[in-house]
């Protein structure tokens, strides 16, 4: 499971093409890559939906609302994931999970064991690629990037002891009858502290750090950083 800013590896010949090719030849042809691919634009629930109609009229919000897009996983670029993790989405091959919020590329042998399924009410816990990653014994990469973008983590919210506390989301989606507004409900997921987190999960020695180009790279198991997050919350969390 990849997370990654090409901007922080620094000039490379081919860009993410050549970031993705070293990557996939690293992890052979029996290994599966995975990114994020989440996408905020189809939703009235998203920071990204408050900051677009702050100060509009009534009328501007309704015309905004009737031209957001629905999510297409086949065709909806993903949003904020970097271009990495977009040029994974779009290789010949590739897989990506349906969720209209929170779904994951990927591509490799076991791309669509890792995508297929992903539940609409379970955004990132056990109906989801998440999941499946955690079964598969996977490992993150922290490429140029901080603790704050390991989704990882948000599997731990759902394994917190005790009921998390949850919210509502809404999303423009077509299940085949035409465009409409859906909702659901499922935990409310914070990362707000997932850098303390992050920070307490290496200080346990269970991080290798190095460098790629001009990016500092940090590799893991995702089945460690999620099991020692589930007891870090606990203690830090209400």
């Amino acid at each position: 499971m990849l997370h990654s800013s090409l901007r922080r590896v620094g000039p490379t010949e081919g860009g993410a093409a050549t970031v993705v090719a070293a990557l996939r030849g690293l992890l052979g042809d029996g290994g599966t890559l995975a990114v994020p691919a989440g996408t905020a634009g189809n939703s009235d629930t998203s920071p990204l939906y408050r900051a677009a109609v702050a100060g509009m009229t009534p009328e501007e919000v309704a015309a905004y609302r009737a031209r957001m897009p629905v999510f297409d996983p086949a065709t909806t670029p993903s949003q904020g994931m970097g271009v990495i993790a977009e040029h994974v989405r779009t290789l010949p091959g590739a897989r990506r999970s349906a969720h209209p919020h929170t779904s994951i590329a990927a591509v490799g042998p076991r791309a669509a064991e890792i995508t297929d399924g992903h539940a609409r009410d379970c955004l990132l816990g056990e109906r989801s690629p998440l999941a499946r990653l955690y079964d598969a014994d996977a490992h993150v990469l922290l490429l140029g990037v901080g603790y704050d973008r390991c989704t990882a983590f948000h599997l731990a919210e759902y394994r917190r002891p005790g009921r998390p506390p949850r919210r509502t989301y809404r999303a423009v989606v077509d299940d085949g009858d035409g465009r409409r507004w859906a909702e659901f409900e499922d935990v409310e997921l914070d990362s707000g502290d997932f850098a303390a987190l992050g920070a307490a999960f290496e200080r346990t020695g269970a991080v290798r750090r190095g460098r790629v180009g001009a990016a500092e790279a940090r590799l893991f198991s995702l089945r460690a950083a999620v099991d020692h997050a589930v007891g870090w919350f606990d203690a830090h969390r209400p």
